[in-house]
């Protein structure tokens, strides 16, 4: 049975950064994709970035330039290192993974889902 934990939520004020990290147990190999979501209560989830193994990642475009998704493929671990984090960025954040040939950001191409940890950003 594939799992998910996340792992690194907290508070911070704007402008500040935070670290989130998701392992993955289960699998006999590796997922083809990796991916981030976020969800606000009342609102869908919204893809935040996406990883396949040897491609390059997906961003939404609210976090380009501001979020990094790295993976370590071998060990079935991703990370998200989030800057310059803005109110807006306040969410229950997902880790998600799948085997689509193409990694995006809907939820419909993952099929296994972490409990979510909490991120903060208060102005």
């Amino acid at each position: 049975q594939v799992r998910l934990a996340e792992s690194g939520g907290g508070s911070v004020q704007a402008g500040g950064s935070l670290s989130l990290s998701c392992a993955a147990s289960g699998y006999t190999g590796n997922p083809a994709c990796m991916a981030w979501f976020r969800q606000v209560p009342g609102k869908g989830r919204e893809g935040v970035a996406a990883i396949a193994r040897y491609t390059a990642p997906t961003y939404a475009e609210s976090v380009k330039g501001r979020f990094t998704i790295s993976r370590e493929s071998d060990k079935n671990r991703m990370s998200l290192r989030m800057s310059s984090l803005k109110p807006e960025d306040t969410a229950m954040y997902f880790c998600a993974s799948g085997d689509r040939a193409i990694c995006t950001l809907n939820t419909d191409a993952y099929n296994a889902w972490g409990q979510g940890t909490q991120v903060t950003v208060s102005s």
